[in-house]
């Protein structure tokens, strides 16, 4: 069953994944604000696996 708190979280993961895909699609990304996302994406991954 999902909480309040890890249904914020899955939902902040998503939206990371999209700024990451957005970015990714750009003429001439960002790779350290990419480097970045990616970081706390995998943070919010490891906190939801700890639930």
């Amino acid at each position: 069953m999902l909480t309040t708190h890890s249904s914020a979280m899955l939902a902040k993961h998503a939206g990371i994944e999209a700024r990451i895909a957005a970015e990714s699609r750009r003429p001439a990304p960002d790779m350290v604000l990419i480097t970045q996302l990616k970081k706390q994406k995998l943070r919010i991954k490891e906190a939801l696996a700890r639930l």
